[in-house]
């Protein structure tokens, strides 16, 4: 049998950006007894967490749940607005942008794919003149949507969406907003009615703070208003089906209902902390692990100060250096896993997690673990990271809620 608990001593120290560390309190919350997903408590429960989830999408809207990773969520909300041959406009910011593209093609959408060129374009966010320079040109309105993707988790880049929806807006434009922010919910600032999102997509195992298995689709009155008359073909992802049995916290399908515990408490936890302060916490953690990589004199990966990433943050490897040897080095010896390039970025950075169970001292130990390797694999680093990291966290406590 595959030993799944194979880690010596200590905890394994998963610092990808997720799936992220899940808290022992939202453990011990899923290991309570299955009930019947059609009995009293459990529509008691689906009420109570389905109105939980609106607080932390910022919506007045219904919030759909499937027992899914974010991908599906991705197709749930392609399939509930669009029909067969309508043309989207999508923002390529990186490798999960790609990944919708690609799912759209698939669907037999029309997908256009705008961004700035090559790999130097996936070290930005995502540009709202060019969107809206491109809907300008659209008169016949022929574009039925714009994708966009909030925090890039490939790439550590945390786009501004509420100037996405300016941009629409300013092209007189009636294309429909979906933003995916599955790594960005409940670590970023986000604010689904306040920024006009149409269909805000999102998964369970990144702010969260829970396993993998659970994605979100939140709506809009004209998302719902356009999922009745498109033609594209469905089941599973329908959301009349699922609006309906929501109303009495149900679902017409079986949930996944130990995840659904774990869920309620992740939302008590971070409800109860008050997601600014929530928010604060990640920016300072992001804000801490800069400085060490500045320290080190190395590059982060997003170019743009202002569009920093609170979730994760990518660290650029010198020319000529394999960021998956060092990252295989680093996981090897000190049991810590880090988050690789991928796409155009593959093989040049790694990408430090600071999200999930974490403090600052995790942070601490995976720069130190970060420090160790890379010394190990010959990178030439110009000062320690461990100790400038240290030094901002000591100087910069957060504010007591």
């Amino acid at each position: 049998m595959l030993n799944l608990d194979f880690h010596p001593s200590g905890r394994h120290f998963l610092q990808i950006p997720g799936p992220s560390p899940v808290p022992d309190r939202i453990l011990r919350a899923m290991s309570l007894p299955t009930i019947d997903h059609r009995g009293p408590e459990f529509g008691a429960l689906g009420l109570e967490l389905l109105a939980k989830l609106k607080q932390v999408f910022k919506t007045e809207g219904p919030v759909m749940v499937y027992p899914a990773s974010g991908t599906g969520a991705w197709e749930a909300a392609l399939s509930n607005t669009l029909s067969p041959g309508d043309r989207v406009l999508m923002f390529e910011t990186g490798h999960f942008a790609t990944l919708w593209h690609k799912m759209a093609r698939r669907l037999q959408l029309e997908p256009e794919f705008i961004g700035l060129p090559g790999y130097e374009g996936w070290r930005r966010g995502v540009q709202a003149d060019m969107i809206e320079a491109r809907l300008r040109e659209d008169s016949a309105h022929e574009i039925k949507a714009v994708c966009v993707v909030h925090n890039e988790t490939s790439t550590g880049v945390t786009s501004d969406i509420a100037a996405v929806r300016r941009a629409i807006d300013a092209a007189n434009h009636p294309a429909l907003l979906l933003v995916d922010t599955i790594s960005g919910l409940c670590s970023a600032d986000y604010r689904h009615d306040e920024w006009g999102v149409d269909v805000t997509i999102s998964g369970s195992q990144k702010g969260l703070m829970l396993p993998p298995g659970i994605s979100f689709n939140a709506l809009s009155d004209k998302a719902i208003a356009a999922s009745r008359h498109n033609r594209m073909p469905k089941s599973f992802w329908a959301w009349d089906e699922i609006l309906e049995a929501n109303q009495n916290g149900y679902w017409p399908y079986t949930p996944s209902t130990n995840l659904l515990y774990g869920l309620n408490e992740a939302l008590d936890m971070l409800l109860d902390e008050g997601l600014e302060h929530v928010f604060a916490r990640h920016q300072r953690w992001a804000a801490g692990v800069r400085t060490a990589v500045q320290a080190w004199g190395l590059e982060v990966q997003c170019l743009d100060p202002d569009v920093y990433s609170p979730v994760l943050t990518g660290v650029v490897m010198p020319e000529g250096v394999d960021a998956d040897v060092v990252r295989k080095i680093i996981y090897e010896r000190f049991d810590l896993s880090l988050g690789m390039g991928l796409g155009k970025a593959k093989g040049k950075m790694f990408r430090i997690g600071h999200l999930g169970d974490c403090n600052d001292l995790t942070l601490i130990a995976t720069l130190g673990g970060c420090e160790a390797g890379m010394k190990l694999a010959g990178v030439p680093l110009s000062g320690s990271g461990v100790t400038a990291g240290l030094e901002y966290f000591a100087e910069h406590a957060l504010d007591e809620r």
